[in-house]
This record gives structure tokens, C-alpha cells and sequence, in this order.
């Protein structure tokens, strides 16, 4: 579609005349159009749009003395103002010119661009930008490494990408393939030295490519000295102070190095509870997690942005009623907590007193302890079910701190306040432990903090700690996935041996377990390249399978070379059970290619495996941009809009909407049931979690064309909750809803977990 016209008849060359420009380094030039004619030209190659109406927006800002940025940023804006649902192309050109710009600054800066990678590695390290331990190599090796550099994959992001990247993950004077090199390396940094090289070449393409997609914790860290790498925390408290306040420090330590943490206070004395004797003396839950809220605003990692904590508590627990009410206006505003993200941990018996309608009654978990036994806390299943109705059997005789509420009021006070807030999380605790395959040393309390990585904890010992990176399915062809799986576990193993953990209950963690999460992103690109849609749930299936399969091989070929994860005997994998410690014959009668499972089975068996748990499903709302694909494995909220940024609004589209429009399913119309469906078919594949939002439109006649007049009811939404827990998805995060048509288009999902 690109076109050229005469010098004579061109908008620029009749704006051109005797115009003088300020360049970059401050000297005065005459304007030369044909620089950027051919900035312009080399912006638009390949894509559809027509260069020339580019160049004729431009002619209005051009004026004496203008700045060459002026005009490179000029030329962005117009390129933005062109954008809409019809050419949603020139998103891309407005990304290949703020790129332009970034190389630029960057010669007039440092002297010059991409070409000398050992003086850029010399010239980090003496500013104390790089960790010394990228000098593991040699000048002639990172001679060599730089000659895989190639600027061209710097074209590949649209607008919102680049500026994301630009601003969040670049150092000062640093370009974006030296960032993706030298992560590369240093992920490499851990192996053989006859074959590191080798390695981070591999490393390299994959994360330049966008085949990979490292989380902030990893792309922001790992280059700069002492950087923690781990995206995912969960802490747990016990009930004295010690504890308490152990645990507010481990978060503090966690925030400042950017990660999320749920911190699950089950265990806390209830209001009204004893405290040395004294009868009604506990102030409950809240206080303690004002503490937390508080914590998390004064630590704002490094100045970037608020800590991020998600606090969860049993759904028995005596101070739920008034959990819920955190972040409401009512009330005592000193026992509110505004900006932390609550979450229930809800237990299978009380989702089924819910359905049937019958009571639920709210306890205190000290004086159950105390005068029972019974640390509610750590059960789950059958003994949380056994050890409930013992304690209700002990109402108003051994027990008089407690509270009975009808278990469908209570779900519909949950329902109320995400609603309205979009919180609290819910986490299905007994879902999550029968897939815990280390069930022998623990059990799991709940979730971090964006739903999708979690694994035992024990309070003050051990602290779960995870590291992310995520598939770009956008970018993947099937040929490539088991490579590509091979590659992303072993990078995740060995940030593992590289990271810094914050605290000691992290590292011991770490040591114990090696925690991973590869997930997905880009979900609905690859449908719609396929011309499938949500509805597709045999070939969402096998992708997941495949993934599944590719990622556990992945790590069971690790532990022969590097060993099993230290708590590997006894635990569900040395057992012969799989993802989601289902036994092997589950996959014999569910799995597409049927054979391998039982091989892998018998091989975990013989050689073990490296990495506790494997896969995990992340939000990825920030980083997708950056890769260029939709978030996570969910629907697009819309084919295309203006997301709201501190400069403007940015234009937002997925990749192919031009060649495959119609297979795109907008979220903000999609029946929230398909997503609870096609979330529940891949579960059975993630062996951890995945970071499942709802979204509700309440609007008339949305889901119901044939009834123009009727809107989403409390029961739709309701039914929906209910079909997550009943079809084995382990949790919900959050719950968004569109309340009018001129809704607020916003991707601000996942606030901590930045993958």
C-alpha cells in the first residue's frame, strides 16, 4: 500500500523550504526530507498502511527550529492518530519509531549503537549497572555472543511494547537486544563451560524472538547487581508475635525487590478471642493485616510502585464477616486496609452447604486449638471434614466463640464485595492440595498473589518461592513447542541456582523444592491463527497436553544430569502419579497420545525429577505487550481500544485481527461459562495453577440477544462461581464487570507478579 510522489507535488518537500532543525546533539541542520522520507518508508515496509499519509500529518508540525526529536516524535503521534479498528497496522509503525528514537538517543549518548557489545559489557560494569558475574566469560566470548545480535527483531513491537520495554526493563543507555543478550548469558552462566556458550545462544534467540517471555523479576534484575528473581512468594503466620512480626519484615524484604506475597493468617486469634488469659482481649485479623497494608505502601519497590500483598484466610475463620468488609467505606476506617488484595481460602464442605443451602459455622482457630486440639489451619478433605464436624459438635459445650451464618448468605456477601471491589480471590483449598505432590511434607494454604504458583509452607521454615517465564504462543509453531518447553525449564532452573532469595524461609524453599512456573501466554492469537474460538476444547486440550508433557520431560531430563529436588522420595511424582498427582492410568484414558505418559511415569520413577512443580499460568498483563500477544490465555477484552496511559491513550489490538477478526471472542461478550470450561480443560494439564479472571457485562441484552430487556442476574453469576469450583479450576482471581457501554477500558490485571 505504500506509495511515493514527486518532489514537487510530496506535502513534505513543499514544507521543507529553508526550515533549519535542532539535531540530537544539539548542532542546527537544514531540514532534510529525505531522511525522513526514508525513516518514514523504512517505518512503514510491510505493513499495510500508506506511507504518504503519514508524511502529509506531518507537514502541520514542522516550523523553524524544530527538533529532529520533535519531529521523530511528531511522526509517532500522527502514526497513533491513524490508528483504528480498519488499520490497526499503524500501531507497529508508531513502535518501529519510538525504536528509532531509543537508537538514536542511545549513538548520541554512548558514542554509538549496536556493533560493540564487549565495550557496552565494560562500560555497564564500570557504572555499576551489570553483575560482575557476566565477566564468567571471556572478551573473545562476548565478542562472539554480540555477533548474534540482530537489531532487526527490534521492529517486531507495536507502539505500547516499545514504550513498556523502553521504560520498564532497559538500563541507562542500554538496548533492547543488549538487555535479552545479557540475560541470555547470565541464564547460561550456571552450565558446563564447553557448552554455556551454546546454551545462551539458544537462550538468546528464544527471549529475542519473543518465543520466551522472562518475568519482570528476571528481565529487570538479573543483570543488575544482587537482584532477586523470583516473581512469586506465599508466607504464612503463626499466632504470636514473633511470628507476626517476622512475617511483616520477610514481606517488607520481598517488596523491595519487586515480587508479589500472599500471606495467609488463618492461624491468628479471632476478635474477642484470649490473649495471657484475658477473655475478649484479640482485636482479630484486621490489625495485624493493616500492618501488612501499611508495609506494603511505605516499601514500594525501589520507588517503581506500591508492594503488592494478597492476605488469605479460611473461609471458617470467626473474623471473615469483617474481612470482607476491609475495603468498604462504612465502618471504622482504622481497622480498614485499602490496598492490599484479600483473598478466601474456601474448603469443598463449604461450597457444598452453599448449594444445598445449609449452615456454616465461623470459629476461632485458637481456642479450637486450645481447648480441641485442633489446628484447622492445616487440614484439608476428609480430615478438615472430620475434625469441622467434631468441633460443631462441641458448640456452646467446649467451644463459645463462634458464629453460625447461612453458607449461601455468606457466598453472596463474597459475591457482593467482588462485585463491587473485584475481590476477595478465591482460593479452592482442597482442589489445590489433592494436586500437591508434596503432600508428605506439608500442605498448601492458599494462593500468591495473581492465583497461579503455589506449594507448601510452614511458617517461619519455609516461605514459597517461584520463578516465572511464559510461552508466547503467538510466536510458537507446534514443531517448535517441545524445544521451546525444553528451553524455558531449564532457563527457570537454573535462575534457581542464580537468584537471591530474600529471606532464609525463601532460600529453604528454593533448596527444597525448586519451584518453577512456565506458563502461556497468547492463547487467543494462537486460536484465531487456527481459526478456532473458546469453543475448540479438544484442540485447547492437546496444546495444553503438549505443553504439559514437553515441560515434565523437560525437568525429569534435568534430574538425571543435576539430581531430583531435595524432597522428591516419597513425594507423589516417585509414586508413578503426574501432573496434578493423578495416577498415570488418568492419562492413559484422557490423553491424546496415551503411550509417552506412561513411559514419563516410569522414567520420573527411575530417574526423578528437578523441579517440585512445573507449570504455572501468570496474568502476564504488562509483559504481553512487550511480546506483542494477548495476556495469558484468556479471551481479549476487545479487538481493539485506547488503553489510558500517563501520556495519552495508546490503540490496542491483538496481533492477526486484520486476517482473523472474526475468531478473535471478546471478553467483555463472552459467556464467562466458556472461559470457566476452557480454564477447567487446561488445568488438567498446569500442574500448579492458572490466573483465571471473570468478567461480567451488565448490560442489557448482552448474553441474551433474544431478550434485549434482560440483564446478567446474581444467580448467572452465581452458577458461574459454583461451575469454577465444580469443574476442578483452583481459584478465581479477579472478578471484573461492565457496568455501562461507556465502560472504562483498562489492563491494569496483575499489579505485582509483572510477567
Amino acid at each position: 500500500m505504500q506509495q511515493t510522489l514527486s518532489a514537487e507535488t510530496n506535502p513534505l518537500t513543499q514544507a521543507s523550504n529553508d526550515i533549519q532543525v535542532i539535531r540530537r546533539d544539539g548542532s542546527f541542520a537544514p531540514l532534510d526530507i529525505t531522511r525522513i522520507r526514508s525513516v518514514v518508508d523504512w517505518a512503514c515496509l510491510g505493513k499495510k498502511v500508506n506511507s504518504i499519509a503519514l508524511e502529509a500529518r506531518l507537514t502541520t508540525r514542522l516550523r523553524q527550529g524544530v527538533t529532529t526529536r520533535e519531529i521523530q516524535d511528531n511522526l509517532i503521534n500522527c502514526a497513533l492518530e491513524l490508528c483504528s479498528p480498519i488499520e490497526p497496522e499503524w500501531r507497529d509503525v508508531a513502535g518501529r519509531l519510538h525504536i528509532w528514537s531509543l537508537w538514536k538517543d542511545t549513538i548520541v549518548s554512548r558514542g554509538y549503537g549496536y556493533g560493540d557489545y564487549n565495550k557496552t559489557v565494560r562500560q555497564k560494569l564500570d557504572d555499576g549497572l551489570y553483575d560482575s558475574s557476566i565477566q564468567i566469560y571471556s572478551r573473545a566470548e562476548l565478542t562472539e555472543a554480540g555477533s548474534w545480535i540482530n537489531k532487526e527483531w527490534d521492529k517486531d513491537y507495536d507502539y505500547a511494547g516499545a514504550v513498556l520495554l523502553t521504560k520498564r526493563y532497559l538500563l541507562k543507555d542500554e538496548l533492547p537486544q543488549e538487555a535479552f543478550l545479557t540475560c541470555a548469558l547470565l541464564l547460561a552462566s550456571v552450565e558446563a563451560q564447553e557448552t554455556r556458550l551454546a546454551i545462551a545462544k539458544k537462550f538468546y534467540q528464544a527471549i529475542a524472538q519473543r518465543k520466551i517471555s522472562l518475568a519482570t523479576p528476571i528481565l529487570a534484575n538479573l543483570r543488575v547487581p544482587h537482584g532477586s528473581l523470583s516473581s512469586c512468594f506465599i508466607t504464612g503466620m503463626e499466632d504470636n508475635l514473633e511470628s507476626i512480626f517476622e512475617t511483616i519484615t520477610d514481606t517488607a524484604r520481598i517488596s523491595k525487590n519487586g515480587g508479589g506475597v500472599g500471606v495467609n493468617v488463618t492461624r491468628i486469634r479471632a476478635t474477642g478471642s484470649w490473649v495471657m488469659g484475658k477473655e475478649n482481649a484479640s482485636g482479630g485479623i484486621v490489625p495485624w493485616i493493616k500492618l501488612l497494608n501499611d508495609t506494603a505502601i511505605a516499601v514500594n519497590q525501589g520507588g517503581r510502585r506500591a508492594g503488592a500483598v494478597t492476605v488469605g484466610v479460611d473461609v471458617w475463620h470467626l473474623d471473615v464477616p469483617e474481612f470482607l468488609e476491609m475495603q468498604t467505606e462504612n465502618g471504622d476506617q482504622r481497622r480498614k486496609a485499602y490496598d492490599v488484595f484479600p483473598q478466601l481460602v474456601i474448603a469443598d464442605e463449604f461450597m457444598r452447604r452453599v448449594i444445598a443451602k445449609e449452615e456454616w459455622t465461623l470459629v476461632d482457630p485458637y481456642e479450637v486449638k486450645t481447648k480441641l486440639g485442633i489446628e484447622l489451619a492445616e487440614l484439608y478433605g476428609e480430615e478438615f471434614e472430620v475434625a469441622y464436624r467434631q468441633i460443631e459438635a462441641e458448640i456452646d459445650n467446649k467451644i463459645t466463640l463462634y458464629k453460625k451464618v447461612n453458607a449461601r448468605e455468606l457466598f453472596k456477601e463474597i459475591m457482593r464485595s467482588q462485585v463491587e471491589t473485584g475481590m476477595p480471590y478465591l482460593a479452592f483449598k482442597d482442589t489445590i492440595n489433592r494436586a500437591n505432590p508434596n503432600k508428605h511434607e506439608g500442605y498448601i494454604p492458599g494462593v500468591n498473589l495473581c492465583c497461579e504458583s503455589f506449594s507448601n509452607v510452614k511458617p517461619g521454615i519455609e516461605a514459597h518461592s517461584c520463578n516465572l517465564v511464559s510461552i508466547n504462543l503467538a510466536n510458537v509453531e507446534e514443531t517448535e513447542l517441545p524445544n521451546i518447553c525444553q528451553l524455558a525449564v531449564r532457563i527457570l532452573d537454573n535462575t534457581i541456582d542464580l537468584t537471591s532469595p530474600p529471606f532464609a524461609a525463601s532460600k529453604a524453599h528454593n533448596d527444597k523444592y525448586r519451584t518453577i512456573g512456565v506458563g502461556c501466554m497468547g492463547l487467543a492469537d494462537w486460536l484465531a491463527k487456527r481459526c478456532l474460538t473458546y469453543d475448540n476444547l479438544s484442540e485447547i486440550s492437546y496444546l495444553f497436553e503438549e505443553v504439559g508433557y514437553w515441560c515434565t520431560h523437560a525437568s525429569m531430563e534435568l534430574a538425571q544430569s543435576r539430581g531430583t529436588y531435595a524432597a522428591f522420595e516419597g513425594s507423589e511424582w516417585s509414586k508413578g502419579k503426574l501432573i496434578g498427582a493423578k495416577p498415570v492410568e488418568w492419562f492413559l484414558t484422557n490423553a491424546r497420545d496415551k503411550e509417552r505418559w506412561h513411559t514419563l511415569a516410569e522414567d520420573i520413577q527411575k530417574h526423578g525429577i528437578r523441579n517440585s512443580h512445573i507449570t504455572a499460568i501468570a496474568p502476564n498483563t504488562s509483559s504481553s505487550l512487550v511480546q506483542g500477544c494477548t495476556a495469558s490465555v484468556l479471551p481479549v477484552y476487545s479487538k481493539f481500544f485506547y488503553d489510558k496511559w500517563a501520556k495519552g491513550t495508546v490503540p490496542i489490538a491483538p496481533p492477526f485481527i486484520q486476517d482473523h477478526f472474526w475468531y478473535y471472542h471478546e471478553n467483555k461478550t463472552l459467556d464467562q461459562k466458556k472461559v470457566v470450561k476452557a480454564v477447567a480443560t487446561m488445568q488438567q494439564w498446569i500442574d500448579t495453577g492458572i490466573s483465571m479472571e471473570l468478567l461480567f457485562n451488565l448490560n442489557q441484552g448482552v448474553y441474551f440477544p433474544e431478550q434485549p430487556e434482560r440483564c446478567l442476574k446474581a444467580k448467572d453469576i452465581f452458577e458461574t462461581l459454583v461451575m469454577a469450583w465444580e469443574e476442578g479450576c483452583k481459584a478465581i482471581y479477579y472478578i471484573r464487570t461492565v457496568q455501562k457501554d461507556d465502560f472504562k477500558e483498562s489492563s491494569d490485571g496483575c499489579v505485582a507478579c509483572a510477567n
